[in-house]
């Protein structure tokens, strides 16, 4: 299957939580592309998507809010899964869901919705995203599981290969 996985990302984590998914895909013989969400023009050229997003603020990032707008039609139409990364420290925090991800996944019909823990850098923060860190007193550190990231991949990619087979 030829499968579509886009990923927003301002820091690159995400992203790379994203690329380990393609590769536990590419892994079960799909045909991936890794596409940033703001350079998809459509996805119907795909037989799935995997989207995936980091959250700023309580929010998903806009790259991929925007390819929602635009191609809800033709995701509802394709199996499509989403995964967000977020919390920080250990217990990770905040542990709410944000709002837009509940909408996106009941606008899209994804089939599954992953959360994972995820890294603060910060050296790597403008000077409001060190404001917005230091307001919430999140913690500094890595804190994801790629472990975690490649089994939910395999899952997508065995959910892939029922879909070949009753296709």
């Amino acid at each position: 299957m030829r499968v579509l996985v886009t990923v927003a990302s301002r820091h690159g984590a995400t992203r790379e939580m994203g690329s380990e998914v393609a590769e536990q895909l590419r892994a079960a013989g799909h045909d991936v592309d890794e596409v940033e969400p703001d350079d998809v023009e459509h996805v119907d050229p795909y037989d799935a998507v995997v989207m995936g997003s980091a959250v700023y603020v309580g929010r998903l990032g806009l790259g991929l809010r925007d390819l929602v707008d635009r191609q809800a039609g033709q995701l509802r139409q394709r199996p499509s899964w989403l995964f967000w990364s977020g919390p920080v420290g250990d217990p990770p925090m905040p542990a709410t869901v944000p709002d837009d991800v509940t909408d996106i996944a009941r606008t899209t019909g994804v089939r599954d919705v992953a959360v994972f823990a995820g890294r603060l850098d910060r050296d790597g923060l403008n000077i409001s995203e060190r404001a917005l860190v230091a307001l919430t007193r999140a913690d500094a550190g890595d804190f994801r599981d790629l472990d975690a990231v490649r089994a939910w991949a395999q899952g997508i990619a065995r959910a892939l290969r029922s879909l070949q087979r009753e296709g």
